[in-house]
């Protein structure tokens, strides 16, 4: 016998908003497989409002709302039967972050929950994390986000530690120098101290900046991209201006800024970590959601 579930997934991040919508296929005696139905990613920068002024704008909070009402449409259409709606850290540190979320409820009847760091990692790491965790290696699995970023280190398929870090792509654009050295300084120590001793460590990355540069490389999907080829790539692009990788590279015009700040936090976690590889699984914030929903840990 086969049942075939449709849910859906709302990530509300500092950087863009997406809706994923997932087939779930469940077969007798078999895992359950989900598969990618539609996504849908629309570039409201939150973080820009959140780490500037403190507030999410008038001009952010009706684009929100019309985004909540064209996702509840679309969901309707794929005949989506759950779903749920998380809001990062933008959301966590606007000063209006909880008015704009019943503002939303009471306009569109869609619900969001804004979540923690730590909440945040638990449902990303909730993904097919499994396959490559597996055996006796170490792992520093590294989500970065707009306006934060999650480490989380696995050693013989456990999870050791894991820490949230206020160090975003958004919010390294937005910041001074000197406060993104202070991060940088801070997240270093933290890397070196829980990585000692970790041997044949490898990263783990997720979010959409690594997931492109993956793209780009051409590698084959499973196969890791060594420090010197992103090493050699955050090089190149640093030198490109941001209109060249709008126009030459064909980046969207919301990734071609935030990736120069991504990348140099996966190559700095590289460097402190010791991991001369990372793995790049497709996998991220609304898959988390969509699987922690099927199995009812939301």
């Amino acid at each position: 016998m086969l049942e075939i579930k449709k849910y859906g997934a709302i990530d509300i991040g500092s950087n863009a908003i997406r809706l994923l919508v997932s087939n779930i296929i469940v077969a007798e005696g078999k895992e359950p497989q989900f598969k990618k139905s539609a996504l849908v990613r629309v570039p409201i920068r939150l973080g820009a409002d959140a780490f500037v002024s403190g507030i999410i704008s008038e001009q952010n909070i009706t684009r929100m709302i019309d985004a909540m009402e064209a996702f509840k449409l679309l969901m309707k259409v794929h005949n989506v039967e759950r779903y749920k709606a998380c809001a990062t850290s933008a959301m966590r540190e606007a000063k209006n972050g909880l008015e704009v979320v019943d503002k939303i409820l009471t306009e569109t009847g869609v619900k969001i929950d804004i979540i923690g760091g730590k909440e945040e990692a638990a449902i990303i790491s909730s993904t097919d994390l499994n396959q490559l965790i597996e055996g006796n290696n170490s792992y520093l699995y590294v989500d970065v986000g707009g306006g934060s970023t999650e480490f989380t280190i696995f050693s013989e398929g456990k999870i050791i530690t894991s820490k949230s870090f206020k160090m975003g792509t958004v919010r390294l654009l937005n910041n001074k120098k000197a406060v993104n050295k202070e991060i940088f300084s801070n997240v270093e120590k933290w890397i070196k101290k829980n990585t000692l001793g970790l041997k044949n460590l490898s990263l783990i990355g997720s979010g959409g900046n690594i997931n492109k540069l993956f793209k780009m490389s051409g590698r084959l999907e499973g196969k890791p991209i060594s420090f010197i080829y992103l090493n050699a790539q955050y090089q190149f692009l640093k030198q490109m201006s941001y209109q060249d990788r709008i126009s030459e590279l064909s980046l969207n015009p919301d990734r071609a800024d935030v990736i120069i700040p991504a990348i140099k936090i996966y190559i700095s976690a590289m460097k402190w970590s010791g991991a001369s590889k990372i793995y790049v699984p497709k996998i991220g914030l609304s898959d988390g959601i969509i699987k922690s929903l099927y199995y009812n840990k939301l």
